[in-house]
């Protein structure tokens, strides 16, 4: 069965927050303690802030699905950057930030992230964005090659709170000029 996306709506705020607390320690580095893990994902990706993500006019959430099975989600934060890091560093604007992408493990490799990051580059395109910019771990390789792969561009560095330490984040960043995603 193919994988569908489609965008979020107020009913699947459930589902973001099972699949976001599912998948966020992935994406953290070995250090990273299951508390300040637990203490994150409680006061970032709960169903409840997935409640205030999907009626924020300035966000866009998919849910990536396969067999009506949820596999992973994206979710684009439209206007300018808050961290003043980000600002220095990405240069295109009007500009959207790529704030989440996550994919279920049993699904990496399916060609999930590439769906989601699609439909999150073509909503941020149609709201009038000339780039989008994403911070990922400096010691995540794994999405690092990803994002490299998919045409983003290192432009600098940023700070990112889990539990209360601080990790240390590359800021990438994508011309949607003249972008075309690799199959």
């Amino acid at each position: 069965m193919p994988v569908e996306v489609r965008r979020a709506n107020g009913d699947d705020a459930p589902v973001l927050a099972d699949v976001a607390a599912a998948t966020f320690a992935l994406a953290c580095p070995p250090h990273v303690t299951v508390e300040a893990i637990d203490l994150f994902i409680s006061g970032v990706l709960s169903r409840r802030c997935f409640e205030r993500y999907l009626a924020d006019p300035a966000r866009d959430v998919f849910l990536a699905e396969e067999d009506r099975m949820p596999t992973g989600y994206a979710m684009v934060v439209h206007g300018e950057p808050v961290d003043e890091d980000v600002r220095r560093a990405v240069s295109l604007r009007p500009t959207a930030e790529l704030s989440k992408l996550y994919v279920l493990p049993e699904h990496h490799g399916a060609g999930t992230s590439r769906r989601l990051l699609e439909a999150a580059v073509d909503t941020a395109r149609r709201a009038g964005a000339t780039g989008v910019w994403l911070g990922v771990n400096q010691l995540n390789e794994r999405a690092q090659r990803f994002y490299t792969k998919a045409g983003f561009t290192r432009v600098g560095t940023k700070r990112f709170l889990v539990g209360d330490r601080y990790e240390d984040d590359f800021v990438y960043e994508l011309s949607l000029v003249s972008v075309r995603l690799p199959r």
